[in-house]
């Protein structure tokens, strides 16, 4: 044992009484169990029948699952009650004058102490701290009547920090609603208006929106009569009225298939996966705006090519979340890259040379564009939902000139800079504060 230290073992006790030998009558006493979160919490699972068989629970106890310990799941009872706790629990108190209850549940539950329970817990694929190996953790620590002064001070502080932590959170969430007006005044034309009437000649004739369609028009019907793309079907939307808003005069409102030469999704079949070959994305590889295919799996060469039929992936394309938690959540690809698709993703492959791709993705990871996408999932009974092709082809797109376009796009990537600039300097303070904390509590137990 290192100079200056003591193990646990020294300052704990084992505290395992089955509510069949306790003198007090039982039968009447809650049911509690340990929560990482929480703390000592009512339990839902008890086994009612069983209750002889459960430890006791009073005040001062600490208690810990011992396969669940590692993630934090320790807690201390400091109510003046008495209750029941599963046998598979390990129930210990601190022995008199030895070191301040509540500082060891801090130490427990900090870095270090989830470091040092993970040195010494037992197992490979399922690792569990036993009492005995719990009593072998070492830590310092000063005199008792110090601990109590600098347990006071350290109280103080963590209530001054978690007040600062409360303050970042609400400057985060300030960010966010920052960053989400930026882009509905985008999506209303408002963040372009002064350099709409700078540049009016930009916006007339051959220049406008309209005659940007008919153009497009004209190409997509083109490769329809040459047979090289299919017309989309479209498909009603539960919930778009309402969602609508004004836009410029100069702008139009078109659906996302009279822009798109082809939307599709990925393979509908469960894939075989390999060691290697070929690329494999699905939806976890699209966050908004972020394109990751970096954590992929792979499937055979035969496999790519039958799912890459009429539905290629290309550099400026538009992956879409289809099902789950992302559903809506928009991408371009922004490198040259070969892979197929699962279902879970949506492919929206724009005529790039008369539509901006990064303007499509502003728009569908806005509050228009996610409103709509959750407003108009399919499959809400019994399974998570999706995000079905005929409703992205419906979706309404406030369409603007390309030079437009390209102007908003300009103007919100520089703005959505100056938010992540903002949210990483929070959060910088987030884990300065939370360095403190520790350091704190790290000069309690030493002294």
């Amino acid at each position: 044992m290192r100079s200056g230290y003591i193990k646990l073992g020294d300052i704990v006790k084992s505290f395992s009484v089955k509510a069949k030998d306790y003198a007090t009558d039982v039968s009447k006493l809650e049911f509690f169990g340990v929560s990482n979160v929480d703390g000592i919490t009512k339990s839902k699972y008890a086994a009612e029948d069983k209750a002889e068989d459960y430890k006791i629970l009073e005040k001062g106890c600490f208690a810990y699952n011992q396969y669940r310990i590692n993630v934090g799941s320790i807690a201390m009872l400091e109510e003046d009650i008495v209750g029941l706790i599963s046998p598979a629990y390990v129930v210990f108190k601190v022995k008199d004058n030895t070191i301040v209850p509540e500082l060891l549940l801090k130490y427990l539950r900090s870095h270090e102490g989830l470091r040092q329970i993970k040195l010494h817990a037992r197992g490979t694929v399922r690792q569990a701290l036993r009492f005995k190996d719990l009593c072998d953790i070492e830590l310092s620590l000063p005199d008792y009547e110090v601990q109590k002064k600098l347990y006071k001070s350290f109280s103080e502080i963590e209530k001054a920090c978690h007040s600062a932590s409360k303050e970042f959170e609400y400057q985060l969430s300030l960010v966010k609603q920052l960053s989400q007006a930026f882009l509905r005044e985008a999506m209303e034309g408002k963040l372009t208006r002064a350099w709409r009437e700078e540049h009016p000649e930009l916006l007339e004739g051959e220049n406008s929106a309209t005659a940007l369609l008919e153009r497009i028009k004209a190409e997509k019907e083109q490769l329809i009569k040459e047979k090289k793309i299919k017309r989309g079907k479209l498909q009603e939307a539960e919930t778009l009225d309402e969602l609508l808003f004004e836009i410029p005069e100069s702008w139009e409102w078109c659906n996302l298939d009279q822009i798109s030469k082809r939307i599709t999704d990925g393979t509908h079949q469960t894939p075989t996966y390999t060691r290697s070959g070929r690329i494999f994305l699905s939806g976890q590889n699209v966050k908004p705006f972020r394109f990751m295919p970096e954590e992929h799996k792979y499937v055979s060469e035969e496999a790519y090519q039958t799912y890459i039929k009429n539905r290629k992936p290309e550099k400026g394309d538009l992956l879409i979340g289809r099902v789950g938690a992302g559903i809506g959540e928009t991408a371009v690809i922004d490198q040259e890259i070969d892979f197929c698709i699962y279902v879970s993703l949506g492919l929206v492959q724009p005529f790039k040379e008369f539509v901006d791709s990064d303007y499509l993705a502003y728009v569908f990871n806005s509050p228009y564009g996610y409103s709509y996408a959750k407003g108009n999932i399919s499959s809400k009974g019994g399974s998570a939902g999706n995000f079905n092709l005929g409703r992205i082809r419906s979706f309404l797109i406030p369409f603007p000139s390309l030079t437009e376009q390209h102007k908003i796009v300009e103007r919100l990537d520089s703005l959505m800079v100056y938010c992540d600039s903002l949210e990483a300097s929070i959060r910088s303070s987030q884990a300065q504060n939370e360095m403190l904390l520790g350091q704190v509590l790290r000069e309690a137990l030493e002294g």
